[in-house]
């Protein structure tokens, strides 16, 4: 069959899966015993109630985000006309509780507001100085609340539980289950000396229940483990299910996965991990302010590691970062840190799934990269948005152009309701894209054989033989390694597939840590070299000047059956996969073709798109 007609009948098979998200007829299918259908949302985006969003002069509020998210076009604050080119099935809206709703307050001159002279600079700068004057006051609210100095209590049930019924309400009237489900949510944002260790807090449970709460803030605690509490006596309550997802950590200068707590700075203990694992599922592993998958200093080997980095310093850039710092930063590390938990404790903290989300400012997840609507309003489309800088600080700059266009979450659930699609997150069946909607499934166990991918009925093979993504094997019997089903099918719309990897991370019976990438699976009929047993590139045929790029290189599915040919049964190890598509024009080269601008050459103007599965562990 011509390659370019196989590609394209793949992309159709690829779009009746997608559409069946959106209420296509289902009569003819038959019940399905495990999840068949992946579900695409982003489980962290922010409205104008979020203090610093509303400071960037996003004047968005809830109603307009989800019908974003369902596929309507809105007109962003900017005045611009916005429309995903595919809606989501789910979204998850996560306001900051600190500061719920101030800066709507702020632009009405509430006296309570303005009678603090921070109140009325603030107002001043936001409402007469333009771009500069709103990133001024944002960065100065960031930077006041992270060092303890806001002027303000934002925590008063007051001020918080207006708010969180309007949140509420607004997340049950677009809640539409078998069709769109709108979690309520919100983002506990702790800081600590500007470090960032945000838990984006999602419910499984609708308005009866979550109005039995109030949002938990900062202001409360800034430490995780009094988050957990407060969350325990919640379900404790009310009966309901509930977790938090850690915020990307790159922003974190080393406490994301910090092997100390944070009061006191204690070694972490039983109670700690146990506490950790059972609250955090999952992790945000890559988003706008760049991605957290793996760093080049802890990856040397790993010639894709650095992939939008931004590891400048904190998230207020109060401090610099050092490479001590990375290891606790980034998910890669993480994982392989948290072996050496289980070998003393026998639980894993680190053991999560992994998600991808925007972390937008504007209240439109538009992470395509041609129509990036950035992080907050002053970076939404414009001539000037590049060469912007996002942050200026004594430790340096943090440019416009470095925001990456990041990132969606596939959920791989029964249906698309809040408890399906719950469950799976807790079950850690997720994974990342940095945008584009690739469909990857992996299954893990000791049976599995080569052609396995190619059956019909490779997914109930690997659930009734093995387990999916986030699953957990166990002790091996003598002489087998583990195999891995493995099916990648590229994005209708996007990019063809460069290759399949196997990411592997083992800690051996000395105490020390590796990790190995694995070339699985890989188009164009491409050799590894002999000696050094790389893959050469997969080409690019991106034309910059046009932003435009074709699918004449790369395959648009990819499967194998893959057996670890390192394997001892005697020593721990997760594995994760890593789909990669061929280059493609990164939003900078769709700015530049649109706004006829000429960038900096120090602008990448390619990318190559990716996918992460969460792992699946083997513990002896």
């Amino acid at each position: 069959m011509n390659k370019r007609i196989q590609q394209t009948l793949l992309a159709m098979a690829s779009l009746l899966l997608i559409s069946s998200a959106h209420g296509a007829d289902k009569y003819y299918a038959p019940p399905a015993k495990h999840p068949v259908q992946v579900y695409w949302g982003d489980p962290h985006l922010h409205t104008s109630l979020s203090m610093d969003a509303g400071a960037w002069g996003n004047t968005l509020g809830l109603e307009p985000a989800y019908r974003f998210a369902r596929g309507a076009e809105v007109t962003s604050s900017s005045g611009l006309q916005a429309k995903l080119s595919r809606p989501l099935d789910w979204v998850v809206i996560a306001d900051h509780s600190d500061g719920y709703g101030f800066f709507p307050r702020l632009l009405a001159q509430d006296p309570y507001i303005m009678e603090q002279p921070e109140g009325r600079r603030w107002f001043e700068e936001s409402t007469k100085g333009g771009n500069e004057g709103q990133r001024k006051a944002a960065d100065d609210m960031i930077k006041m609340f992270s060092q303890g100095k806001f002027p303000y209590k934002v925590n008063s049930p007051e001020m918080l539980m207006p708010v969180w019924e309007d949140v509420i309400a607004a997340a049950e009237k677009f809640n539409d289950p078998g069709e769109f489900t709108a979690f309520i949510a919100y983002e506990w944002t702790s800081f600590f000396k500007g470090n960032n260790l945000h838990r984006v807090v999602i419910f499984r449970d609708n308005a009866d229940k979550t109005l039995q709460t109030i949002p938990y803030t900062m202001t409360d605690s800034p430490d995780p483990e009094d988050l957990w509490k407060t969350l325990a006596v919640y379900e404790q309550k009310t009966g309901g299910r509930v977790l938090a997802s850690p915020h990307n950590g790159n922003l974190s200068n080393g406490e994301m996965f910090a092997e100390v707590t944070l009061k006191g700075r204690k070694p972490l203990d039983e109670a700690y991990v146990t506490a950790r694992k059972r609250w955090e599922p999952i992790y945000e592993a890559t988003q706008i302010k760049g991605d957290g998958e793996a760093h080049p200093f802890l990856s040397p080997d790993d010639e894709f590691a650095d992939y939008e980095t931004w590891d400048l310093g904190n998230l207020d850039s109060s401090f610099a970062k050092t490479n001590e710092m990375l290891d606790n930063e980034y998910a890669r590390s993480a994982l392989k840190i948290g072996l050496n938990y289980q070998e003393k404790f026998g639980v894993n903290p680190f053991q999560f799934g992994l998600t991808g989300a925007g972390d937008s400012h504007t209240s439109l997840s538009a992470m395509e990269e041609n129509s990036f609507f950035g992080k907050h309003t002053g970076s939404e489309p414009s001539a000037d948005r590049w060469k912007t800088p996002f942050r200026v600080s004594p430790i340096g700059r943090i440019e416009g152009w470095q925001e990456a266009a990041s990132g969606y979450t596939g959920v791989w659930a029964t249906e698309n309701t809040r408890a399906a699609l719950w469950d799976a997150m807790e079950r850690r069946e997720t994974y990342a894209t940095t945008g584009p909607r690739m469909t990857v499934r992996v299954f893990g166990g000791w049976e599995f054989k080569a052609g396995d991918d190619k059956r019909s009925d490779y997914v109930d093979l690997g659930y009734d033989n093995g387990v999916p993504m986030g699953g957990e094997l166990n002790t091996a019997e003598q002489g087998k390694s583990p195999s891995f089903i493995v099916a990648a099918l590229a994005d209708p719309v996007g990019g063809n597939l460069d290759r399949v990897q196997m990411i592997k991370g083992w800690r051996d019976r000395k105490g020390d840590l590796h990790e190995k990438v694995y070339d699985i699976a890989w188009s164009d009929n491409r050799k590894p070299d002999s000696k050094t047993g790389k893959l050469s590139p997969v080409g690019d045929t991106v034309n910059v000047a046009q932003a435009t790029w074709t699918n004449t290189i790369g395959d648009a599915q990819l499967t194998t059956v893959w057996r670890d040919p390192d394997f001892n049964g005697t020593e721990q190890a997760f594995y994760y996969v890593r789909v990669l598509e061929i280059p493609t024009p990164r939003w900078t080269a769709y700015d530049a073709k649109r706004f006829g601008v000429t960038m900096g050459e120090e602008v990448p103007m390619t990318t190559q798109e990716r996918a992460y599965t969460s792992p699946i562990w083997y513990t002896p």
